[in-house]
Formats: C-alpha cells, structure tokens, sequence
C-alpha cells in the first residue's frame, strides 16, 4: 500500500522526511518551491541568482529539518529560512563587489601616503577642541538633541523618545543649536 503524499500535511510530510522517506522530500519542495522563488527572486533581484539561493535555502531547510514545529506552518518557517539566505548573498555580494575594487597589492608603492602632518593633527586637535568647548556650553536644551542626533546617530523619532519630546522640536533644536555653534565658532 502507497501512501497519498500529497493529502499529507507538511508536518507529516517533514515527518516522514525525517524518517528517511525521499519522496517525502520531493513532495516538500514541489510544494513550496514556487512560493520561495518568487520571495527570493524580489529579494535579489536577478533570477539566476535567485535559483541559486531558492536552492541553499531548500538543502538548509533539509538539513535543519528536524528542529522543524511540525504544528507550525512550514511556509513560514521555509521563507525565514530564505530570507535569512537572502541576507547571506547580499553580505556575500557586498563582500565581492568591494573586492573588486581592490587595487592589486603592487600597486600599493605608487599610493600617496596621505597621513596628516603633524602641523595638520595639531590644528585637527584644536579645531575639535574648539567645537568640544561651544558644545559644552550650549543649553542643554539644544545640546542634548545636537549630541544624539549628530555624535550618537539616533534618528529624529528616537531622540524624541529619549528626550520625551515631539519630532518637531528636536529639529527645531538641533537647528538652533548648530546655529548658535557657527555663531560661537565664528568669532
């Protein structure tokens, strides 16, 4: 007697997978192999490299079969698995593309060293002294949103969570607050 794979659940199927039924497999990825494709494929972009990826991510699914939540739906936990995948080829595409660029290391002697003069680190130094002493004495009205805007990076919306203030006043603050630092260091 043959069993209908497909009238099986993906639990039953992964199950039987598992159990080292190979059609099993088959019938896993037949099902969901489409769906994956085109999830990766608007992640990627190009279609080969998108077959490729739709590949890894089926043998990385198979190979982490077994910590699979039969009572889960497996498209999810098989499209976290791609997108995770995705990632990985975009780190990996990033990783060449810089590559790429990259002189040959002979042509390292005909780089100009471009090291600051000593001349140019002691006028470096002063100028941020310069600016590190107008920061100080800001209000800390304008200097708290400058210093979390500007030095630490948060965005507009979390600095006016940290500060407790709309949006709008921490613009409206970090652009008075360069104002009066030109102003300072103008003089």
């Amino acid at each position: 007697m043959t069993l209908d794979l497909a009238g099986c659940s993906d639990g039953e199927l992964a199950a039987l997978a598992l159990a080292g039924r190979q059609s099993a497999y088959g019938e896993l990825m037949r099902r969901h192999r489409d769906p994956v494709y085109r999830l990766v494929r608007g992640h990627v972009g190009d279609a080969d490299a998108a077959l490729d990826v739709t590949q890894q991510s089926f043998i990385a699914a198979f190979s982490a079969l077994g910590r699979y939540d039969g009572t889960r739906p497996f498209r999810v936990w098989m499209a976290r698995i791609a997108i995770n995948k995705c990632h990985d080829w975009t780190r990996r595409r990033a990783v060449r593309r810089l590559f790429s660029f990259a002189l040959p290391i002979d042509a390292a002697s005909d780089v100009a060293d471009e090291a600051a003069t000593p001349e140019g680190l002691a006028s470096d130094r002063q100028q941020l002294e310069r600016t590190m002493t107008a920061i100080a004495a800001l209000p800390d009205s304008l200097k708290e949103p400058l210093i979390l805007r500007t030095i630490e990076g948060l965005s507009q919306a979390e600095t006016a969570l940290v500060l407790g203030i709309s949006e709008k006043a921490v613009e409206t603050r970090v652009y008075r607050a360069r104002a009066r630092l030109e102003e300072s260091l103008r003089d």
